[in-house]
């Protein structure tokens, strides 16, 4: 069963477009100071972690670690405004860059998938490595919070007690049915845009890498066409329900054994609210919704308890809990 939390969306942005439209704007500020760090992946690739480390930060002191979405980066207008809110708050901030994203541009030959805990998993054990003291919260948006899913229950079934909380802003837990509803004439606009990204991340990737073979893809590319064509022979799945049935978190969840806090909306362009439905929660995993808000949109009612970003005031809250 699921909680509702009480959000009241700026009026006039009430509908699930305009949510999921305004909360993907890029961040109109700078982003905080961070170094950079690379982590190496076993097949020989690399992750890029920006790491904003507050003043008088101690190695005992807590970090979160943070996954963004689908063509997204440690860039991200969520996780920019997390990472500075963070700092504040005298809280570690690392923003992940999934394999080849932002500051990890050119330092990876393969594509990101959405099932990918092990190179998370790779990330924190390089984090655990220099900081073995510090509590590590995980939070994942979109794509990165059915990874965030993923990877707690995978610890908790390797009895891995590496973090303190896990954290996921509406993330898709069954693949297959949320590629299915972006694929809908609704929400075709969602999947032409992350295609037409997508094809020009791959595009880059080829002419970084001269060697890799080039993919055809058709003029009308659908999510589960670029699956078949790349996702899947790129990692061995035998084909693409097989990859989205293996990277869903959903099947896993039961698994997780510590705090886990999981937010979605009911309006949710790719997401639908029985994807969670049809599975018993452990206890220590709780589902908060909302009745609006789209897809990480959350753009509220400015108020002295809750700004502008809805979101970054929930998640704040949890992760200081």
């Amino acid at each position: 069963m699921s909680e509702e939390l009480e959000f009241n969306p700026l009026p006039f942005i009430k509908g699930s477009f305009p949510q999921t439209f305004m909360g993907s704007l890029p961040a109109i500020r700078r982003g905080p100071i961070s170094h950079t760090s690379f982590v190496m992946l076993p097949d020989g690739d690399h992750l890029a972690l920006e790491v904003t480390t507050p003043k008088n930060w101690k190695k005992t002191d807590s970090s979160v670690l943070m996954i963004h979405g689908l063509c997204g980066s440690h860039k991200s207008a969520c996780l920019v405004r997390l990472a500075k809110k963070l700092e504040k708050l005298g809280v570690r901030a690392i923003r992940l860059n999934l394999r080849g994203c932002g500051s990890g541009l050119g330092k990876a030959r393969k594509v990101y998938h959405a099932g990918q805990s092990d190179d998370v998993f790779e990330a924190l054990k390089f984090i655990l490595a220099e900081t073995p003291e510090s509590e590590i919260t995980l939070l994942g948006f979109s794509l990165g919070g059915n990874i965030t899913l993923k990877l707690a229950a995978e610890l908790s079934i390797a009895n891995l007690k590496l973090l303190k909380k896990a954290i996921a802003i509406n993330p898709p837990v069954d693949l297959y049915s949320s590629i299915k509803l972006l694929s809908t004439p609704k929400n075709r606009v969602y999947e032409k845009y992350f295609v037409k990204l997508l094809r020009e991340d791959i595009n880059n990737r080829c002419q970084t890498f001269p060697d890799l073979n080039k993919v055809e893809f058709p003029k009308n590319l659908h999510f589960q066409d670029f699956d078949r064509l790349y996702t899947v022979p790129q990692y061995g799945f035998k084909d693409h329900i097989d990859y989205y049935k293996r990277s869903s978190a959903k099947y896993l969840i039961p698994a997780i054994e510590f705090e886990t806090n999981i937010l979605f909306s009911e309006d949710d362009p790719i997401i639908k609210i029985q994807d969670f439905e049809n599975f018993v929660m452990p206890k220590n995993v709780h589902l908060f919704r909302t009745k609006r808000g789209g897809h990480i949109g959350y753009i509220g009612m400015p108020s002295k308890s809750t700004g502008f970003h809805w979101i970054d005031n929930i998640v704040l809250d949890w992760i200081l809990d």
